[in-house]
């Protein structure tokens, strides 16, 4: 009995170590050392104070994901005004709060079928990518691309993750001088009534054409078979480019009691 267990505890081990070994030779050796953080339903607003932050407080790389958010809510961009942006007597029929970010971007309505990912990134960690806006945002197409190329004409449009030309990933980044945030908001589906809310703005990506939001956007989930998959294809992916190393939302939170400007 003594030996059976022994063997099976040697058993376990050698799967261990295998399956370290698996995830060092998925990753090239160049790779990025990540913090990979991995939510659920987290508030928008507290996922917003620890992206900034885990930006203005930490050296370290970062993935997030955040699967969906316990409340339908509008977020803006930190320049957007909500008398060109939300039609406000809307948004009051549906019990919308405003929430304004710290980063750029446009206007978009939440809720718990909307994925939330982000990459904090400290220049150089990713080779010969330079820290603005434009190269940055390009780098992410690369990025995604194997998650979503399987499932249709995928690309990056100025600033939005498109099949052909219909939006179903809004971006937002913020910069600093040595490190830079990327964050997207994935519309696995959303509620009609709720997208109502938003205007269609005068300051528009030259694709969309003048489009309303009916017809601008898709649904993920019109494209890829299942939620838990897609999830899971998001790490997968990370894992090939980045040397992740999960950790928990208390360990991540120790940033939040650091001294730095505070946005959100």
């Amino acid at each position: 009995m003594v030996l059976q267990q022994r063997y099976q505890y040697d058993v376990l081990a050698i799967f261990a170590v295998a399956l370290r070994c698996w995830h060092s030779s998925s990753c090239p050796m160049a790779c990025p050392r990540v913090k990979c953080l991995r939510l659920s339903r987290v508030p928008v607003l507290r996922m917003l104070r620890l992206e900034e932050a885990l930006l203005r407080a930490t050296k370290h790389n970062w993935f997030l994901i955040n699967d969906g958010a316990p409340e339908a809510c509008i977020v803006m961009g930190i320049s957007g005004q909500i008398p060109d942006l939300v039609n406000a007597d809307c948004a009051n029929r549906q019990g919308l709060q405003v929430i304004k970010r710290f980063t750029g971007g446009g206007t978009v309505v939440v809720d718990g079928n909307t994925i939330f990912t982000s990459l904090v990134m400290q220049e150089g960690a990713i080779p010969d990518l330079e820290c603005f806006p434009v190269p940055v945002m390009r780098w992410t197409e690369q990025f995604y691309n194997q998650v979503f190329q399987q499932h249709g004409d995928f690309r990056l449009q100025e600033h939005d993750y498109v099949f052909g030309d219909h939006k179903f990933g809004g971006n937002a980044q913020a910069i600093t001088s040595k490190r830079w945030l990327h964050h997207t908001s994935f519309l696995w589906d959303y509620d009609t009534e709720n997208m109502l809310a938003l205007r269609n703005p005068t300051k528009q990506p030259k694709y969309r054409e003048g489009r309303d939001h009916q017809s601008f956007l898709v649904k993920l989930k019109d494209y890829v078979q299942s939620r838990q998959q897609f999830l899971q294809d998001l790490l997968d992916n990370a894992a090939r480019q980045f040397d992740l190393e999960e950790v928990s939302l208390e360990e991540a939170s120790e940033a939040l009691s650091k001294d730095y400007i505070r946005g959100n």
